[in-house]
């Protein structure tokens, strides 16, 4: 079985139904882009995998190594493997970017078992993955996404993937607002993530730029709350020349 399976997901939000039957698999050490036009729900996947409490789950599973987690909190689902990054991070004036992460890095800890990470250790990691994914030693000492641009954000994101070490990653429109240095820092970042730590990785677009830099194995087209179509990387192309018109016909078909 795939490490994450959603079977038949129905989701809405207050009385509007999203999704209206999904079924989409990730596997570990792949990278799996989930694309489609704008209002398709693709965010409202995302949110609903890490368990948003506005979004119900009306009908289907969310399978996480055989488990079905629909009624797991957010933090219970991060603490097994799970790792999203959103679309708009929140700031939060006050906390140093360096305090977030032990905090989050001891939570991981202690859910396991474990002693909290000392501060020498604590430095040695995080410069570790800062190395990694390309990010300036002196984020640690700013605020969290406190004045931080778009690349910034996007930026401490993949900073916090390669920190958890996640089984399965969920990445929300990261290429949302970048500029091509930006977008090429953060892609880098997450491609070296992904061949370090074999993390699965679901990446949401409605773009195609991100998508030759962060190459996918498979693709999956999200219409009217459902998958209508999959493919591999040859499918981001077809998109780029031909856009979403072609698929219109089979997607209305599909999702009656």
């Amino acid at each position: 079985m795939a490490d994450l399976v959603i079977r038949n997901l129905h989701v809405q939000v207050e009385d509007k139904q999203i999704l209206k039957g999904l079924d989409l698999t990730v596997n570990k050490g792949e990278v799996h882009a989930l694309m489609g036009p704008n209002g398709a729900g693709k965010s409202t996947l995302a949110n609903v995998i890490m368990g948003h409490p506005s979004l119900e789950v009306t009908e289907g599973e969310i399978l996480y190594k055989g488990e079905n987690i629909v009624e797991a909190d957010p933090d219970e689902r991060a603490r097994l493997g799970l790792f999203m990054a959103f679309q708009y991070p929140v700031a939060i004036p006050g906390v140093t970017i360096a305090k977030y992460l032990r905090m989050v890095m001891n939570a991981h800890r202690q859910a396991r078992g474990e002693d909290d990470i000392s501060l020498k250790d604590f430095r040695k990691t995080v410069e570790a993955a800062m190395a990694l994914t390309n990010v300036p030693k002196e984020f640690s000492s700013r605020y969290l996404n406190d004045g931080f641009s778009g690349g910034e954000k996007k930026r401490l994101e993949t900073l916090q993937l390669a920190l958890q070490k996640p089984e399965i990653a969920i990445l929300d429109e990261t290429d949302s607002g970048l500029d091509i240095d930006a977008l090429n820092v953060v892609a880098g970042g997450v491609n070296e993530v992904a061949k370090a730590n074999g993390t699965g990785v679901l990446i949401i677009t409605h773009y195609q730029r991100i998508l030759h830099l962060v190459q996918p194995s498979k693709v999956s087209i999200l219409y009217g709350g459902k998958i209508v179509h999959e493919g591999g990387p040859e499918l981001v192309e077809k998109l780029e020349s031909e856009g979403y018109g072609w698929i219109t016909g089979t997607a209305e078909a599909a999702t009656v």
